[in-house]
């Protein structure tokens, strides 16, 4: 098992910045990658960054060049900073971490990220 919790979010307005934070705990050997995901209001949760077990990170295009997902190994805990914020960066942003044989998918309990104009 793998447990994930988040914190940093809260309100900001827009053009600033938050940096989310997700401690990884348990069997933390078993994860092959790791990521943020989101959820606003009225949406579908999508994806905002991932990284692969190989170091290589994605980025949805909307966050493109104002976020940006880096980790501490040792302190296991991965990071999404997120600059030039925009309204609709505003939702429930998920850490997420799976493993592989057999596929196991691990959710933080989401945190909340609220963007004023």
């Amino acid at each position: 098992q793998v447990q994930l919790v988040e914190s940093g979010g809260g309100l900001v307005q827009a053009g600033g910045s938050l940096r989310l934070s997700c401690v990884a705990s348990g069997n933390i050997g078993s994860i092959n990658t790791m990521g943020w995901y989101r959820q606003g209001p009225g949406k579908q949760r999508e994806l905002v960054a991932l990284i692969t077990s190989g170091g290589r990170t994605n980025y949805a295009d909307s966050v493109k060049g104002r976020f940006t997902f880096s980790r501490d190994n040792a302190k296991n805990t991965v990071y999404l900073q997120m600059n030039s914020l925009r309204p609709e960066d505003t939702a429930v942003y998920y850490c997420y971490a799976d493993r592989v044989a057999p596929t196991i998918r691990y959710w933080g309990q989401g945190t909340q990220v609220t963007v004023s104009s």
